[in-house]
Parts: C-alpha cells; sequence; structure tokens
C-alpha cells in the first residue's frame, strides 16, 4: 500500500521504516497536510499525520477525492481532525492514544526544575566565565502544592513522580483513579486547585470545553508568582491573558512546550528568518519564561511506540480488521 506521510520529520523515518512490514511504500512529504497540499497524496489510500496538520472538512475533501481512505494519526490529539467530515467521507480514522506518558510527564517535570532552578541562565553564565550564582536562588519542589489538571496516562505519571518530591498533588479530573488517591493524591475542582497550587501543569486534551481554560478569571484566582507549565496543547491557555499577568509578576514562570498558533513554527528551522508571530516573540522577550518546540513526546521509545502503532492500525485496516486505535467506524 502507498502510504503518504506528511509532516515528515528526519527523526521519525527511521521508526517508520522498522515498523512496515514491507508491504508499504512511504511518501515522506516535509509539507504540512492543508488543503492545498492534500493533493500530494493522490494514488496512496492511507495518508499520516501529524499533531500540527491540518485535518479540517476542507482537507478531507481534497484527501477523498484523491483516493485517501484511511487516516492515522501519529499523535493522541484528535482536535485538528473532524471526524465528522471523515465518516461522511468513509475515511476511517486511527490515532496513537498511548505511546510514552513517561515522556511528556518527564519533560513537564524538566520545564519545572529548569525553570525553578534557573538552569538556563546559569549555563550562559558558566559559558560567558561568570560563575557568580547571585539571581539564580530557586525553592525547594518538596512540600510546594502542585495543580495536575488532567489525570489520564500522562497526568497519573506526573502525578506519581510530583508525590515522589514530596509535593501536594491536587488533581482536577472527572474520573478518580483510586490508584493515585491512594499515593495522597486529592481530587478538587479547577477553581480550588488554581487557588492552592504554588505550580500549574496542564495535561487535559483540547476541546471546546477546555479551551482557554487558563485565562483571565483563571489566573486572578492563582497565588502571585505561580509558576504555570502547558506541555498537552496550546488551545488550553489564552496566550494573551497570560503576557498579561507575566508582565504584572501574577505569573512568576511560565514553561511551554505548546501554543496556539504553533503550526507552520514549531518544528521548523525560523533562525533565517524574522518571526512574524507578535504574540510568540513577546513570550521570549521574558526571562522567566521557557519555551520548548513540541518536544516533550520525543524519546526513541515514544518515536517507536507511536510507529508500531500507526503500522499496525494501517495493517489491521488492510487486512479487513478494525483496530482498536481507530476514532471512527464507517463502511469500508
Amino acid at each position: 500500500m502507498n502510504i503518504a506521510v506528511f509532516s515528515a520529520h528526519a527523526f521519525e523515518r527511521p521508526h517508520l521504516e522498522a515498523a512496515t512490514s514491507g508491504s508499504h511504500v512511504f511518501r515522506f512529504l516535509d509539507v504540512r497536510c492543508t488543503p492545498e497540499t492534500a493533493i500530494l497524496a493522490e494514488g496512496c489510500a492511507c495518508a499520516s499525520i501529524f499533531g500540527n496538520d491540518d485535518a479540517s472538512a476542507s482537507t478531507l475533501d481534497v484527501l477523498a477525492a484523491h483516493g485517501v481512505q484511511y487516516l492515522a494519526l501519529r499523535s493522541a490529539g484528535y482536535n485538528h481532525v473532524d471526524l465528522h467530515a471523515a465518516t461522511r467521507l468513509g475515511i476511517r480514522v486511527a490515532n496513537v492514544p498511548a505511546y510514552s506518558p513517561y515522556a511528556v510527564a518527564e519533560h513537564t517535570v524538566a520545564l519545572m526544575l529548569a525553570l525553578n532552578r534557573k538552569i538556563v541562565r546559569a549555563h550562559s553564565r558558566v559559558r560567558e566565565m561568570n560563575f557568580s550564582v547571585d539571581g539564580l536562588t530557586g525553592f525547594d519542589m518538596h512540600g510546594k502544592t502542585v495543580a495536575v489538571i488532567g489525570t489520564g496516562r500522562i497526568g497519573s505519571v506526573l502525578c506519581t513522580i510530583l508525590r515522589g518530591f514530596g509535593c501536594t498533588v491536587l488533581a482536577v479530573d472527572p474520573i478518580h483513579q483510586a490508584s493515585l488517591e491512594a499515593i495522597g493524591v486529592r481530587y478538587v475542582d479547577l477553581d480550588t486547585a488554581c487557588t492552592a497550587a504554588d505550580i500549574v501543569s496542564l495535561l487535559v486534551p483540547l476541546m471546546p470545553s477546555t479551551r482557554h481554560i487558563i485565562n483571565a478569571r483563571t489566573i486572578a484566582l492563582m497565588k502571585r508568582g505561580v509558576m504555570l507549565i502547558n506541555t498537552s496543547r496550546g488551545g488550553l491557555v489564552d496566550t494573551v491573558a497570560v503576557i498579561a499577568a507575566l508582565k504584572t509578576g501574577h505569573i512568576g514562570y511560565l514553561g511551554l512546550d505548546v501554543y496556539e498558533q504553533e503550526a507552520g513554527i514549531f518544528f521548523h528551522d525560523k533562525s533565517d528568518t524574522i518571526l512574524q508571530d507578535d504574540v510568540l516573540a513577546r513570550l521570549m522577550t521574558f526571562p522567566n519564561v521557557l519555551i520548548t518546540s513540541h518536544q516533550a513526546f520525543l524519546t526513541e521509545e515514544a518515536l517507536r511506540n507511536i510507529a508500531a502503532t500507526t503500522m499496525a492500525s494501517v495493517d489491521a485496516w488492510q487486512e479487513g480488521r478494525s483496530s482498536e486505535t481507530e476514532l471512527n467506524q464507517v463502511a469500508r
């Protein structure tokens, strides 16, 4: 089967090739999947897309018109896919619901520690032969209260790590995990968590009910100097409200691995161009902001699992079987 792989990155190609049974031919495409580029999948029964690709109804119309019948996501999130349109067009869609919760949870903690202990600033100083530690004072994680918004696979791992640090962990999720409660995690509502937390970490999926869950109102509830970490989806945060809070010092630390308008920026080398996104440019001026380019998932283990799950769903479809990772079921 011919498979068009959009947003194909060098770091994932070897894993996809290793995961195939040999009966598939990849058409690796460096471009994002959009209504304008979807025609590049012509002659492919399957298209595979990444988290920043566009799988809106207009894109799916083009894919279907050029023979695509199966859409294999190389991501857990699927807010960028119009499932109703896919079903209407007879395109089956599968995601990768679990690849490595440890990868994202550990990166989340890395952002917390790097911001807290000012690792980036300290590294820059030492490279300039400045061994002063003035201005590098951090705080003990032990005894701090951390709000974990979302206790799915990744959030559960994060809660466990934070309890190991000796943190008080407040969880926000409609589904309570008994295993987390057994280690001292306490479930509360969002407002209570925002009010009590020294650190707020976002690990919920992006959907209409969670878009801009962090906004001017919820920020106002937080302690002055709070640390905010987002390693889930950029749309969870009202970035303009966050910038306003950074300017007043209400938010004391901000760690982002995702950004609402990251498509076309993250995963690309923009070092020789002028950044046109004024909001992102403003964020990058703050010394207490640490941004990584959607790399929280990027471990060898995660890449192997993403490739294996993606190709397993494609193989199942080719053999006329349903995959547990399918998000819709349509007549073939």
